[in-house]
């Protein structure tokens, strides 16, 4: 409700008016959208990002732990891009290393395991017609370890999106390029600030003999807390 009366009142004060920073809510006002729709899309979009956000930015550190070789590959990147200068929007898009460890975190954690879309237009699998605006359930999580598409499904491996074609199959799912949803490309860039800060200070270490059990729901968490270690590189 909290939520709710704030949006209400911010969407009231962009209404009509042009303001010298654009913000999200500025483009569904823009978007020749109803209050209600206006207000359902900007909590949805908040309340969505911030989870996404909070779990990729857990799941791509666990990760991190398991691998000394791909940390050490994106602390050289970072160091590269960035020496000792603060990161920037414009720096972001050159962590392309950062960007696939973040890729292969999406999928080896099955971030979101199932999503929803109304088909646009009648389609056909197999034998099978779905017709017009039938609501279309994905199983993500399953198509995102299928090993006919992703060899060895179950290793972190961020070098599998070395390749175009691979991060080509991964945009056709919505996980990157145009069809990215804007709540995964905002935390994308959260958890590469995260990272740009915490592995030029630290080695992240894993806690010996922890076992993480996954929970899955509409975002992928861990069925209770998962700890590391870390020590510092200077």
């Amino acid at each position: 409700m909290q939520l709710e009366y704030i949006l209400k009142k911010i969407i009231k004060e962009r209404k009509g008016r042009n303001f010298s920073q654009h913000i999200f809510i500025d483009s569904l006002v823009q978007g020749n959208l109803n209050d209600q729709q206006i207000l359902e899309d900007s909590m949805i979009f908040s309340l969505a990002s911030c989870i996404i956000t909070a779990k990729l930015c857990t799941w791509a550190i666990c990760f991190l732990t398991t691998s000394e070789e791909v940390q050490k590959k994106l602390y050289e990147e970072i160091d590269q891009v960035l020496g000792k200068d603060p990161i920037t929007p414009e720096k972001i898009e050159q962590l392309r290393y950062c960007r696939q460890v973040l890729c292969e975190t999406v999928r080896t954690a099955k971030l979101t395991p199932v999503s929803a879309r109304l088909q646009d237009i009648e389609g056909k699998v197999d034998k099978f017609i779905i017709p017009r605006e039938t609501l279309v359930l994905y199983a993500l999580g399953v198509v995102l370890q299928d090993p006919s598409t992703w060899p060895l499904p179950h290793k972190f491996d961020p070098d599998r999106f070395d390749d175009e074609s691979v991060m080509k199959t991964f945009s056709l799912l919505g996980f990157s390029g145009t069809q990215e949803c804007p709540e995964l490309r905002f935390a994308y860039m959260v958890t590469t600030v995260l990272l740009s800060v915490l592995v030029r200070k630290l080695h992240l270490l894993s806690v010996e003999g922890q076992v993480i059990e996954t929970k899955y729901e509409l975002v992928t968490s861990s069925k209770e807390e998962a700890w590391i270690t870390v020590s510092k590189r200077y």
